[in-house]
């Protein structure tokens, strides 16, 4: 209930020089108390007169701050919910990511196949003409087979004792000649050596002392082909080296 107004009637008797709690005490206890009590009173109003705006304004900035930690409790429950649903975007965007690079590496994978494939059937395509006359070529042969049989079996059976010039007699003037008169399908440049063994086997034979004319080659091949005991006329002893070199692995015994 004090005002200014009563502060500042107090005003004169704070400013006499007897108005102390020492003087106070001289006179009674219960002035001195009543003394002190008054000036108490006046400090506590100038004090509360500067206490009591910003009580008001604590209690206004209080509301407002419950008012605040309210929004903010809205929003941060809003953003959590927010922030979950963009968890929830961001792992179908993953998801959708990762697909799209498997697609990718996919689609790469498909696209090199997809070249390899195209050079194939290029280079498939170009081997198609060959293929085609080989085709020919092959039923041609087979065709011919038959006469190129007897031509092959005739040398081995019969033109070894021979010179290469007696050979090619019998082939080429007798036996291809009764052949046509049979109409038996034959090879008319038939090469009994190439007929007879592949090139591989004849690069051993060289390497084993066995001379690369033809005419060693037809011995070799009536050496290794037929069935019967081959007898050698041998006098620069060519074939007696080619034979111990070959046989050198199979425990060859030679009677000298």
């Amino acid at each position: 209930s004090i005002n200014e107004e009563t502060v500042e009637l107090l005003q004169p008797y704070f400013a006499m020089e007897d108005y102390t709690l020492e003087q106070g005490k001289k006179v009674c206890g219960n002035v001195a108390g009543l003394l002190s009590w008054t000036k108490a009173m006046a400090t506590f109003y100038g004090v509360n007169r500067e206490v009591l705006p910003l009580k008001a304004n604590l209690a206004k900035q209080e509301g407002r701050l419950k008012i605040a930690n309210a929004e903010l409790a809205e929003a941060q429950e809003a953003l959590e919910e927010k922030q979950t649903e963009l968890d929830k975007l961001q792992a179908k965007y993953d998801a959708a990511m990762k697909e799209k690079m498997d697609l990718l590496n996919d689609a790469e994978t498909c696209r090199r196949k997809m070249q390899a494939a195209c050079a194939l059937i290029d280079g498939l395509g170009g081997e198609k003409v060959r293929w085609t006359q080989q085709s020919i070529e092959f039923k041609s042969q087979i065709n011919r087979l038959v006469g190129d049989i007897l031509l092959c079996t005739g040398f081995l059976s019969y033109c070894g004792p021979f010179n290469q010039s007696f050979r090619k007699l019998l082939l080429k003037d007798l036996w291809e000649a009764d052949i046509k008169a049979h109409k038996i399908p034959f090879s008319e440049n038939l090469n009994l050596i190439s007929m007879l063994v592949d090139p591989s086997t004849i690069s051993e034979w060289n390497v084993q002392g066995l001379p690369g004319d033809g005419f060693s080659i037809q011995n070799g091949i009536i050496v290794t082909k037929a069935t019967r005991y081959p007898l050698l006329i041998d006098p620069q002893n060519q074939g007696k080296l080619w034979i111990k070199k070959k046989e050198q692995d199979n425990e060859l015994q030679v009677n000298s």
